[in-house]
């Protein structure tokens, strides 16, 4: 299912981002993505998506990224340092995988990725892991 027909499209008050890869769901805190069929995500598209979403975020925001991998495509794993090097108001990342392919992938990538990155089976459990995630929590000393 895609994101767009799940209920948290609206629950999340998303805005929707259409690259020529893919679509972008942009909530608080966190990014939906969903790459089209059959892309390889390279380096450029990467660097495009994630400069696309910094320009519609207030400057300092900081950001979960989640990977709905509802569709078949391949992915450098390698990415991954490059990315956490070049945009650090991504904290931390959730890769939602469906079947056993997707989850070798996500394993691979995991091992390159320096940032919390978790395999999830369901989008409930990702946005669950991302809205739970200690970089979003907020401490206050008392007076």
């Amino acid at each position: 299912m895609k994101f767009e027909d799940s209920v948290y499209y609206k629950e999340l008050n998303t805005r929707k981002l259409t690259l020529p890869f893919g679509d972008f769901y942009l909530a608080d805190k966190m990014v939906i993505g969903e790459f089209f069929e059959g892309q390889h995500v390279d380096w450029d598209k990467i660097e495009c998506m994630l400069m696309n979403v910094e320009a519609l975020y207030d400057k300092n925001t900081k950001l979960a990224y989640i990977s709905h991998r509802i569709n078949d495509y391949s992915i450098n794993p390698q990415i991954w340092t490059l990315w956490e090097e070049t945009f650090d108001f991504v904290v931390a990342s959730a890769i939602i995988i469906y079947n056993n392919a997707t989850f070798m992938n996500a394993s691979i990538e995991k091992h390159f990725a320096k940032k919390s990155l978790k395999r999830c089976t369901s989008l409930d459990e990702g946005i669950c892991w991302v809205k739970n995630l200690k970089e979003f929590k907020k401490t206050t000393l008392k007076s």
